[in-house]
């Protein structure tokens, strides 16, 4: 039987390469107000209440991971607006993730304004986990796999380690 526990690789594991990115609270509020439809400097500054050096600096790194688009409006080039990209909204679940569990672990206040389907107005559901055929999977249904084996039945494993399951309570 192979090793209970190899060496977490950070090589191979996008984590710390989107906390390279996003790791610190400043780009997450930038990246909040954007989503809440913020796109000039100033605008993020009054709402912020974060010191211009640091906004510039938050806005510029967005931009250079292509998370926000830096754009001079046509009518007036000397007006800059900063939007989300692609790989910026691709972070709306993750956003919504951490403020869901903010609000669940955090200080007890509800957050305002609400998130709501645009059809009926109720509020979006919790962020959850879910299977490739939909089904909500919780944490003792997960297991981490070596790439080669997913989609592999255990007894089809290339090499039978025992896998790391998730630190939970049982």
């Amino acid at each position: 039987m192979g090793k209970l526990h190899e060496p977490l690789d950070n090589q191979n594991c996008g984590l710390p390469a989107a906390l390279e990115v996003m790791g610190e609270r400043w780009s997450f509020m930038i990246l909040r107000a954007a989503f809440n439809g913020l796109h000039h400097f100033e605008e993020f500054l009054g709402v912020l209440g974060i010191a211009r050096n640091i906004l510039s600096n938050r806005l510029a790194r967005l931009v250079e991971h292509g998370i926000m688009k830096r754009e001079a409006l046509p009518e007036d080039r000397r007006k800059i607006e900063y939007r989300l990209t692609e790989k910026g909204l691709d972070l709306l679940p993750a956003m919504l993730a951490l403020r869901q569990w903010g609000e669940k672990y955090g200080c007890g206040v509800p957050s305002n304004p609400v998130l709501c389907d645009e059809r009926d107005g109720l509020p979006i559901a919790p962020i959850s986990i879910n299977a490739h055929d939909g089904r909500l999977l919780g944490p003792k249904e997960l297991e981490w796999r070596d790439a080669e084996d997913v989609g592999k039945s255990r007894a089809e494993y290339a090499d039978p380690v025992v896998r790391p399951q998730l630190n939970v309570l049982r």
